[in-house]
């Protein structure tokens, strides 16, 4: 059965691999699975028939079969959990990195989303730059936290996992910020991740949706 994804027709990232359907295309590229991608306007997206896919109105939704998912977090576990090489074989390795998977979503990503909403929407207020820096702050206790963990591991847990492609996304959102400057080993995390062929794959492809859009 053909894999099928969502993902932004005309993306708000400009092809630089933030927006989240990225996700998934870097796990099926991991794992070698083929999928067709489905282009969809901001207006298609809060249209009935997506909506039966992702009742809130984004992207990216996963097909396969009669099969429907949403959110990324539950979409990559589920490849994970169909396909060898993004979860460990032993039980205690697979509960850890599936842990992780939760920290990127749940504990890091909610505050750098934060600071993006902040940028957009509240930039002209008087009191932004106050709010900013209070954002910044839990950013940076969040980043030294990871930091600590990390030390001079390659990825998260042993081995590169699922929670491996999250992290690595959700921290890229940082890329420029600033932010990072501060911890070299997070540095050195995401440029591993992005060197793996897969996730190189991935980017060409959502690069090459906005190129065609624009020429």
């Amino acid at each position: 059965m053909t894999i099928t994804i969502t993902a932004f027709e005309s993306s708000p990232d400009r092809g630089r691999g933030l927006a989240r359907d990225f996700r998934v295309r870097w796990a099926l590229e991991e794992v070698g699975q083929p999928y067709d991608v489905r282009l969809v306007s901001f207006k298609t997206m809060k249209e009935p028939a997506h909506l039966a896919l992702q009742p809130f109105g984004q992207i990216p939704t996963y097909e396969e079969g009669g099969l429907a998912l949403f959110e990324t977090g539950s979409i990559l576990f589920h490849i994970a959990e169909r396909h060898p090489g993004l979860l460990p074989h032993d039980a205690d390795a697979r509960a850890r990195a599936i842990t992780w998977m939760f920290a990127a979503l749940s504990t890091i990503e909610p505050t750098v989303v934060e600071r993006e909403m902040a940028f957009f929407l509240e930039r002209e207020e008087t009191w932004y730059s106050q709010r900013l820096a209070m954002i910044e702050e839990r950013i940076r206790k969040r980043l030294m936290e990871l930091s600590t963990w990390l030390g001079d591991a390659e990825w998260l847990d042993s081995a590169f996992s699922a929670a491996d492609i999250l992290m690595v996304t959700v921290l890229r959102r940082l890329e420029s910020s600033g932010l990072l400057d501060e911890y070299a080993n997070l540095a050195a995390y995401i440029a591993r991740g992005k060197a793996r062929p897969a996730y190189q794959r991935a980017f060409e492809a959502q690069l090459a949706v906005f190129t065609a859009g624009n020429t």
